[in-house]
This record gives structure tokens, sequence and C-alpha cells, in this order.
């Protein structure tokens, strides 16, 4: 029922915001150049990686030695309004129809932190990640990384569709009243560095 669910709803949702996302495409390109799609890879259901879609929300530009300058420094005001309405998540949907990630789950994280994670933070890979989840609609990233945790983990043991539908709903309240999208002095996130 979660897969059909899941195709079904990502269908009809990219049917509805195609117009949506063709603009905010063409504002991109227009803004910041090629490419428009950010691709990354991420780690699925059981930590096994595959490649996440999102608009492009930061310029490539880089210092003297060619390295990338640090995030905050690359975001754009253009990008920064996509941030804060999650419309540079609305190509994860393609995600959603190859099987790779669920409308609801734990968010896929980076690679790295895989090796990082305590025995119970683990188990938020015994489902499979999601745009949305219990962490989002209770706090975003206003939390730390272990109450994220311990959300992802509540979810993994307690998931039914009924609690999607909840999520889906308070993601939508969310993101409409911009709540939780940034820690304290305007950052996005925090890198996890594991738990003490």
């Amino acid at each position: 029922m979660k897969r059909f669910f899941d195709v079904t709803a990502a269908l009809g949702g990219l049917v509805i915001l195609s117009p949506v996302m063709v603009v905010v495409a063409l504002l991109i390109k227009w803004r910041m150049g090629g490419p428009v799609i950010f691709r990354q890879t991420r780690p699925g259901y059981r930590g096994r990686p595959f490649e996440l879609y999102k608009f492009r929300t930061m310029t490539d530009q880089r210092d003297g030695e060619g390295n990338l300058l640090p995030d905050h420094m690359r975001m754009t005001m253009f990008g920064n309004r996509l941030r804060k309405y999650s419309l540079d998540e609305l190509p994860q949907l393609f995600n959603v129809l190859k099987g790779d990630l669920s409308l609801v789950g734990p968010r896929p994280l980076m690679m790295g932190y895989l090796p990082l994670y305590n025995e119970r933070q683990r188990r938020r890979h015994d489902v499979k990640p999601g745009i949305t989840g219990w962490a989002q609609v209770n706090g975003r990233n206003a939390l730390s990384w272990e109450e994220k945790f311990e959300l992802d983990v509540w979810y993994a043991e307690n998931r039914t569709l009924l609690l999607d539908m909840k999520i889906l709903f308070m993601t939508i309240q969310k993101v409409l009243k911009s709540e939780g999208i940034n820690q304290e002095g305007g950052r996005t996130d925090r890198a996890f560095t594991g738990t003490k």
C-alpha cells in the first residue's frame, strides 16, 4: 500500500506541479546557469547508495586554489527562497517513482555519515528514506542531530500509512509557515561528526 500510494501521489504531484517546476528550472538557468539539477549520492534503504535529485540552490564559486567556497558563501538569495518553501525538493518526486525514496521517511543524509552512527541511529536506515519525515515536521533543522535521529528511529519503529498521511499534512503546514528551516545563526545545517 505504501509503494502504491507513493507512486500515485508522486505522479499526481508531478502533473500538478510541472508548471512550477518548469518556471523554477528556467529561473535557475537564467540566474545561475547550468546545470539546473543538483545530483548527489546519498544512502538509501539499508544504506545502499542512490543518486538524489534537487534543484540547484548554490553557485560553483571557488577560492584561488580551485576549492569550492563554504555553502553559506555560495547560497544565492534565489536559492534561499527555493529552500525556504522546499521548492528545491520537487525533483525528488522522480526519485520516488524510481523507488529510491518514499514520500515519507527519514531524510537521506551524506554517505560519509554512515560510519558515524551508533547502533540505534543506524536503525533509521531500516526503512526507505523520504522527501519529508517525522523529524522534519517536529523541528527540522532547528533540532540537534541526536534529536532528529531519535525521531527518525521512532518513525521506523512506528510507521503506518495513517502516520504518513499525518506527516504529509503537517509538512504542508510547515512549508507554508517556513518553520524550522535554519539553525541558530542562519545556517541551514551543521555537519554531523558523531554522537559523543
